[in-house]
């Protein structure tokens, strides 16, 4: 039935001679295997083809930034930690750097290095939960129990150290929660040695295999123009040859005492954004280990002694970091009171996945699935 007429129309739709066609619109999701979570693609077909795809977001909403308006400085900590549950470490870190730059608070030396060696643990832990799904997704059912095993030995230190295995909430503002505990250092050492030995059963596993390179090579490719343009960052951006990384370009915590080697690709295709991942496992495991190293030189403590009631000044900041799957900004507004005025935050995976609209048009729809995957989001870093 026609909106503007009231009247019946008959559509035939198929393929072949004699026979008019029409696109068809396809949902995938919100509540998809392949969608990480709530997202919805809607697309539009002609047969096998995606002609267009809208990313529809929204369906996770929790309105975190509005709660950090009710929350004081000690208590938004916990809500930041879980827009990217693959990143909680990190997620929390950037909200405890933007107060303590408002509050000109100046950390201790050794809780900035434990601090830099948790990140880059929480960045092996992100990206080997992808390295273990997207084969999954395109068929491939073992690299994910290589991935876990993996992800398990790190966790065990990670859970020694703050208690929890995902939201860990070891941040505060002035440093961390506590001290680590007695011999831990030595342990996420052998932690990260066993893993390192380990992760080329996953690496040669899966790199090279013939199925893997047919499906991901020189599909989803995303131009570094095209990732420019959509604010992509991250992995997904230096997939593509943008060559930028916060650790090294404008460094926080530790970084500026480190040599980051960033990984970058040009293809900008599947496969390109996969192995972007995998050597920046590897790399990562190398920061945390020499920020271990100089954990173990710095004796003093870990966090500073702050008032019963936290008070950022009056004012605004911004604070950004190399959260795993890209760009993480925190724009923080005070007027003087114990809750932020405003907290506003730019998420990588909101950025990322814009770049869909453009990825998709063109391919088939089994290809769908591996650019999607590829793309590495997390859809509470959507919506927050």
């Amino acid at each position: 039935m026609t909106a503007d007429t009231g009247t019946l129309r008959e559509l035939t739709v198929g393929t072949g001679a004699g026979l008019d066609t029409a696109d068809m619109v396809l949902n995938i999701g919100p509540q998809h295997p392949s969608t990480h979570g709530v997202l919805r693609l809607k697309l539009v077909l002609d047969g096998e083809r995606v002609i267009s795809c809208e990313p529809i977001v929204g369906y996770m909403h929790r309105g975190a930034e509005k709660l950090f308006e009710v929350r004081d400085y000690r208590q938004i900590i916990v809500l930041a930690n879980r827009h990217d549950w693959l990143s909680a470490f990190s997620n929390e870190l950037g909200v405890v750097l933007a107060v303590e730059r408002l509050m000109g608070m100046e950390v201790p030396e050794r809780a900035v290095w434990l601090r830099t060696a948790l990140a880059e643990l929480n960045r092996v832990l992100n990206h080997l939960m992808f390295l273990g799904s997207y084969p999954l997704e395109i068929g491939a059912i073992t690299p994910v129990f290589y991935a876990f095993r993996e992800r398990e030995t790190l966790q065990t230190v990670m859970e020694e150290v703050s208690g929890g295995r995902m939201h860990y909430m070891f941040n505060r503002v002035g440093g961390l929660k506590e001290e680590v505990p007695i011999g831990w250092t030595r342990r996420a050492r052998e932690a990260i040695g066993e893993v390192r030995r380990r992760l080329p059963d996953l690496d040669n596993l899966i790199r090279r295999n013939e199925i893997f390179l047919a499906r991901t090579v020189g599909v989803g490719v995303l131009s570094a123009a095209e990732a420019a343009a959509f604010g992509a960052s991250g992995p997904v951006a230096r997939a593509s040859g943008l060559d930028f990384d916060l650790r090294r370009d404008e460094p926080y915590l530790a970084y500026g005492s480190l040599d980051v080697p960033v990984v970058t690709r040009t293809a900008g295709d599947c496969h390109a954004r996969f192995e972007i991942l995998l050597d920046q496992a590897y790399v990562s495991l190398d920061l945390a280990e020499r920020c271990l190293e100089q954990v173990d030189l710095i004796s003093g403590p870990v966090n500073v002694r702050l008032p019963k009631v936290v008070k950022a000044p009056e004012g605004h900041t911004y604070a950004w970091t190399e959260n795993p799957l890209g760009i993480n900004g925190y724009y923080l507004v005070s007027r003087g009171e114990k809750t932020p005025w405003r907290m506003k935050l730019r998420t990588a995976s909101y950025a990322n996945v814009q770049a869909l609209a453009t990825l998709l048009p063109g391919c088939l729809v089994p290809d769908l699935i591996a650019v999607l995957g590829s793309m590495f989001f997390v859809v509470g870093d959507i919506d927050k």
